[in-house]
């Protein structure tokens, strides 16, 4: 979920600016998320000792909820401007 509060907000947002600031592509996008996971994994495994399978689903279920918040935010009321203008593709719903 990332509906943190916005205390906890701050203490990332600036840095997550200059960030987002420095994607150009894909590319660099997907290397900044694969960079953030792979430091979070090293910053486990100072701690803990181990990284486990425990750690690698609890990020793919972050990643995958991530996926779903885009899609549920962003690109359905997107795609639902699309039925409107273009009609639905789906008849068995009109």
């Amino acid at each position: 979920m990332p509906y943190i509060n916005k205390e906890d907000r701050e203490k990332f947002d600036d840095s997550l600016k200059v960030i987002s600031d420095n994607i150009l592509s894909m590319g660099d996008l997907n290397y900044s998320i694969s960079k953030i996971i792979s430091n979070y994994l090293d910053d486990v495994n100072t701690i803990e000792g181990k990284v486990g399978y425990f750690h690698y689903n609890n990020l793919i279920g972050v990643l995958e909820c991530a996926k779903l918040e885009l899609y549920r935010r962003l690109a359905a009321p997107y795609e639902d401007l699309k039925i409107i203008q273009n009609g639905d593709v789906y008849d068995a719903l009109s």
